[in-house]
């Protein structure tokens, strides 16, 4: 459909200037006349207004807008280059997207009632003008433009939107300020100003030399120091370049032009750090992000893996930084996409854990529920297979939600998921600094299993480590985890943290130099130290050193690695109660004396519980240390006659009494466990019971997206056609007004000539009543002594050729009666035109200067 442009369009880099994309929709139209009243002539901004139309309404939209901005107005057009100072509309029946600084038109990919041509346009804006991209959003209904003004928030844009209160629709306004994406809120007529006020801002700030100076320094650190203590989140790992431009563009919307007042400003509002932490950690993701990326994974890396999996085998993923869960929950329905299509023998499951730094993220990726405008990137097909829809949009199918686990995680600080298949890390990296990203590639790879995937985003790759991973697909940034020795040992966050409070140290990662005193102290624990576990104060193994089988063995079931459910028979009972004793006193227990195995080979054990306080990073776990004794043969004493028999019984019954409390104890919490797992089945039933409620809910609002679609294109054209019968009322005050001022009585005739309308004075002339509209004229009876109307009428639609007689009234009274044709704007004939024009007075005079002329005639013939 795009036709070839006739000459090439300017390079990106020469358009400086701004570009508005203003999205509205049902009531959009006064919201737009009052937002573009307000922009000076000369701004220096284009303006691209989307809207969501009838596709098979004429658009009016440029005329309506010209007349209440002094800017030009076009209606958009294939390969129309965008100007400042001129607004662009976008027309009916089509999507609009802009590459360097050219507008280009297509026809809808999805059926009326679904389309979404303002995140259409925004995305394409965000990517084509980068920060010069502006998105503003006024009234309208439904979500469309969140997705959209999400990308223009990650290029470094502007994002305003029409305050709620002031709009005649508030869903699209509420849908991006629920969103977090709103940058300024505001009236429609105030948005303007306050764009031009942030602009200039920017342009003080970009003017300004770089903040080199050591005050300059410190005030940014100090903006660190205090979101770290806001947040307890360390932003110094964050590329300098980013977090300037972030900070600059709160400092902007403040008209702040020093650091030093923006770190006052911080002080005093603790509600501005949380707005620049969200700024930080603004999460851009959708939905399937590089579809053909997702559909190598379903088709060719998914069944690769689980072709190295035995039957049933579980596979295991890590989203790291997942933001709202689109991405977690993209790789889930892949997934089951997969196994769909190879029909693998056995029950293959995916176990995918999702985290994210951002609470409030992970909060909305629990719930799982997604706008409407997800249409945009998930399929018909995916949408009525995995979501289920509801009031507002759609909810994550129970079988996709069940196989992600999320979790708040600072993947920097905090210690990494292991044993994985599949590892996602999209658009994380690009904002760290190449020290972090060169600690975090060995980390991944020390997480993936043998034969792993990592999928990172399209600005990521692993070129500081290609000794790590071998590309897949380097275009689609999938690699696979490469069998090798590193040559440095992997640097787990909780060692390489305390780094970033300072300068960067080379020292961390250095190779320690060999000697023989290291090598000897290695040996000597590899060798001749006893077996020991580290624990947390739950109980769960934390790290195993030595040789642990012989005391810990896994529980059948579903993996378990906490020590009460690892812990050999024999063991179980005492190290129980010593582990929480040494918790309470925090200090060491030991238990001596214990058996472990069958009778033929019993092992003696002593066991020592260390609640642990130093170091800090250790404190609140424990270490269980275990230490094997010799077992001591069994003493046979001799007794006095009668009495040792007895005795001998009697502690035969003790030790049987003990070992069964022992065992009542354990089937006791057994069946605890067992009651937990019930309620939980019961809370799963549940769960489905509300989802079946759910799903009927659904069924009865199956149409409500599209009627809502349609009744916004109504409104669009209804607020359209209300401006144009506006217009049409006051053209017709107008033309009454001039017609009776000129006194000329109007008759207006069809073809037929039946009477269409006529104009005041007619009821002077002809015996007319307002219902008298419709009737032949020579049905009405007139004054004019003009018998010969009709047929002069007839002749003059015949011939075209106007006719003008002097035709006298009854009464004396004097008419100049033309009669012409009556032509439409198609220049078509549509009737006659009668006009009278009163010359009763003219005609007297004339009458009264031949009575004069005759007597002054009669004079001169008869003489003096």
């Amino acid at each position: 459909m795009t036709t070839r442009p006739k000459k090439n369009p300017a390079p990106k880099s020469s358009l400086t200037f701004p570009i508005v994309g203003i999205g509205a929709s049902a009531g959009g139209l006064e919201a737009l006349e009052s937002f573009l009243g307000r922009v000076p002539e000369k701004s220096g901004l284009a303006f691209v207004v989307i809207q969501h139309l009838d596709p098979t309404h004429k658009g009016l939209m440029p005329e309506l807008l010209q007349r209440t901005t002094v800017m030009e107005v076009f209606q958009g057009k294939d390969n129309l280059e965008v100007k400042p100072n001129c607004v662009y509309v976008i027309p009916p029946n089509r999507d609009m997207s802009i590459l360097h600084g050219v507008l280009h038109l297509f026809e809808p990919a999805e059926p009326r009632g679904l389309r979404l041509p303002i995140d259409f346009f925004l995305r394409s804006l965000a990517e084509d003008r980068q920060e010069y991209s502006i998105g503003v959003i006024l009234s309208g209904m439904g979500s469309d433009g969140t997705i959209g003004l999400r990308a223009i928030k990650e290029k470094g844009g502007l994002v305003l939107v029409q305050e709620p209160a002031s709009a005649k629709f508030d869903s699209m306004p509420r849908s991006v300020i629920n969103a977090g994406l709103a940058d300024l809120i505001a009236p429609a007529g105030d948005l303007p100003g306050k764009i031009l006020e942030f602009l200039s801002h920017a342009r003080v700030l970009a003017k300004a030399p770089r903040p080199l100076g050591e005050k300059e320094q410190n005030s940014h650190a100090k903006v660190l120091i205090l979101l770290r203590a806001k947040t307890g989140h360390d932003f110094s790992m964050y590329k300098k370049n980013t977090l300037d431009r972030r900070i600059e563009r709160r400092m902007s919307i403040h008209k702040l032009d020093k650091i030093s007042s923006y770190v006052r400003l911080l002080q005093e509002n603790p509600q501005e750090l949380d707005l620049l932490f969200k700024e930080l950690l603004i999460g851009v993701t959708s939905f399937f992000r590089d579809p053909e990326a997702w559909d190598t994974l379903r088709d060719e890396v998914i069944p690769a893996l689980i072709e190295t999996h035995r039957a049933g085998g579980v596979l295991r993923a890590w989203s790291v930084g997942c933001s709202t869960g689109e991405e977690a929950y993209s790789l889930a329905i892949v997934f089951k996409e997969a196994l769909e299509q190879t029909k693998p023998e056995g029950n293959f499951t995916l176990q995918i854990f999702a985290t994210d730094l951002d609470k409030d993220g992970i909060d909305k990726a629990r719930q799982g529920i997604y706008p409407p405008n997800i249409v945009a990137d998930v399929s018909s097909a995916r949408l009525r297979r995995f979501f289920v829809k509801e009031e507002g949009g759609y909810r994550i199918g129970k079988e996709i939600r069940e196989m992600v686990t999320f979790a708040t995680q600072n993947v920097v600080k905090d210690p990494p998921f292991t044993k994985l298949d599949i590892l996602i890390c999209r658009n994380l990296l690009i904002y760290l600094t190449p020290e972090v990203q060169k600690r975090l590639l060995p980390l991944f790879h020390y997480s993936l299993n043998p034969g792993g995937v990592l999928f990172l985003g399209s600005s990521e790759s692993v070129s500081a480590s290609t000794e790590l991973f071998v590309p897949l697909s380097t275009k689609l940034r999938l690699f696979g985890r490469r069998e090798t020795v590193l040559a440095e040992p992997v640097v787990f966050p909780a060692a390489f943290a305390l780094a970033f409070t300072g300068e960067p140290t080379e020292s961390i990662n250095l190779k320690p130099q060999p000697n023989l005193q290291l090598l000897a102290e290695q040996l000597l624990l590899q060798t001749f130290s006893p077996p020991a576990v580290l624990v947390n104060d739950r109980g769960d193994i934390l790290y195993i050193s030595g040789r642990t089988g012989k005391y810990l063995e896994p529980a059948a079931g579903k993996a378990n690695w906490n020590i009460y459910a690892m812990a050999r028979q024999g063991l179980r009972f005492d190290l129980g109660i010593a582990f929480q004793k040494a918790l309470r006193q925090k200090n060491s227990i030991t238990v001596k004396g214990l058996k472990i195995g069958e009778s033929d080979g019993t092992q003696g054990v002593d066991i020592t519980v260390q609640a642990i306080e130093e170091p800090e990073a250790l404190r609140g776990m424990a270490m269980i240390v275990f230490t094997d004794v010799p077992t001591p043969p069994e003493k046979k004493t001799s007794a006095p006659s009668g009495t040792a028999p007895a005795t001998n019984t009697q502690v035969h019954e003790m030790e049987k009494n003990l070992q069964r409390i022992r065992e009542e104890l354990q089937m006791t919490r057994e069946e605890m466990q067992s009651s937990q797992e019930e309620l939980k089945s019961v809370n799963e039933e549940l769960q489905s019971a509300n989802e079946e409620l759910q799903s009927t809910n659904e069924e009865l609002t199956t149409s409500r997206e599209e009627m809502q679609s349609l009744n916004e294109e109504l409104q669009t054209v209804n607020a359209e056609q209300q401006s144009k019968m506006d217009e049409l009322s006051r053209v017709n005050n107008d033309m009454k007004n001039l017609l009776n001022s000129t006194e000329i009585v109007t008759v207006f005739l069809d073809k037929k000539l039946r009477i269409r309308r006529f104009t005041s004075g007619a009821d002077k002339l002809f015996k007319l009543l307002p219902g008298d509209v419709g009737r032949p004229l020579s049905d009405i009876v007139s004054d004019l002594r003009y018998p010969d109307l009709a047929e002069d009428a007839e002749e003059v639609l015949r011939t075209l050729i106007f006719s003008e007689k002097e035709i006298e009234t009854s009464d004396g009274r004097w008419y100049s009666v033309r009669i012409m044709p009556y032509r439409t704007m198609e220049d078509v004939i549509g009737g006659v035109v009668i006009t009278f024009l009163n010359i009763t007075a003219a005609k007297m005079l004339e009458r009264s200067l031949r009575e004069e002329i005759a007597e002054l005639r009669s004079r001169l013939e008869s003489g003096p």
